[in-house]
């Protein structure tokens, strides 16, 4: 499954969340820090949903980069 990821600069790191998966999330001094942390977060937060019995969430979230040019 490919689930998206949203990273975010937070001033002192980064972070990042999985919108199909409420709860899942990292953080890190770096962006590729993070990366290497919030799939092991998704690993472990889908290993937890099975053994607690819950029905794993196909991905349903889309993501999209759109350049907007200024407005003067």
């Amino acid at each position: 499954m490919k689930y998206v990821i949203v990273f975010e600069s937070t001033g002192n790191g980064y972070s990042a969340y999985v919108p199909d998966l409420p709860g899942c999330i990292s953080v890190g001094d770096t962006k590729e820090e993070v990366e290497g942390h919030i799939q092991e977060a998704i690993l472990l937060h889908l290993e937890g949903m099975k053994e607690d019995g819950v029905e794993i969430p196909k991905p349903t979230t889309e993501a999209m980069t759109m350049l907007i040019p200024n407005v003067a």
